[in-house]
């Protein structure tokens, strides 16, 4: 299953050769675009991944690494087969890397109405898998291999999310992710003990959840902070909490 997604993200959205440099982390940040994604919830998920890889606090916790730079790729996906990639792997070492990543995926992310046409489900265990295939194919050498996802559902389709799983930390990778809190019919539904139970996975893995979308930004930003200063060695630095947690505030 890799290697086929691989080919169609590959085929796709090709520019140029695979980047190959040596970073303390490679991150895909996986994203979350299915029918439960409203408009505003997709440009939150945009901006909040722009604003967090220009932001200065990540930017001197990437300075903090033996290397100094990160390599990230960026890619919306719903049900199985419809992963996308919208930012190919980038190397960001300085707020001008950050700021140039910011400006590709404001540009070219989905804006929330690309299931109006059809069925899109919340595949998630075909997110790991595509997650996985972006990071086989990084051929420079990173401290550590991350898988982010992003989501405000479980996962409804595809193949069972334990397999692409463990096909992922079988391969040394982390599955780190950021639950979208859901409201719906004034009834609050809380994914975070299924992202802690089912998707996380990996040395010092971790999964968030916002108090409020609007806290979504912030509980974002933290999570790279997290993800670098653990790459980097610094992870002192931060109040780290493996498996759950909630975060609100700046």
């Amino acid at each position: 299953m890799r290697a086929v997604v691989l080919l169609l993200l590959l085929l796709a959205t090709s520019r140029g050769p695979v980047l190959a440099a040596d970073v303390d982390a490679a991150i895909v940040f996986a994203v979350d675009v299915s029918a439960s994604i409203d408009r505003s919830t997709a440009r939150l998920q945009r901006e909040g991944h722009a604003l967090a890889l220009s932001e200065p606090r990540v930017i001197a916790a990437i300075s903090t690494g033996l290397n100094g730079c990160i390599a990230i790729a960026y890619m919306e996906w719903s049900s199985p087969g419809d992963a996308r990639s919208v930012l190919p792997w980038t190397v960001i070492c300085n707020r001008a890397d950050g700021l140039t990543a910011a400006e590709a995926i404001r540009r070219d992310g989905a804006d929330g109405d690309g299931c109006a046409k059809g069925y899109c489900a919340t595949s998630i265990s075909s997110a790991i898998a595509a997650g996985s295939a972006l990071l086989d194919a990084y051929k420079g050498h990173a401290l550590a291999k991350v898988i982010d996802i992003s989501a405000s559902g479980t996962n409804n389709d595809g193949p069972p999310i334990a397999a692409s799983r463990l096909d992922a930390l079988r391969s040394g990778y982390i599955i780190n992710a950021i639950a979208i809190p859901q409201v719906r019919g004034g009834v609050a539904y809380h994914l975070l003990g299924y992202f802690t139970d089912n998707v996380i996975g990996g040395s010092g893995s971790f999964a968030l959840e916002p108090s409020t979308v609007d806290d979504y930004a912030v509980a974002l930003r933290k999570k790279l902070q997290i993800e670098i200063s653990k790459a980097t060695g610094s992870a002192s630095r931060y109040e780290i909490a493996s498996g759950r947690r909630a975060i609100a505030g700046r």
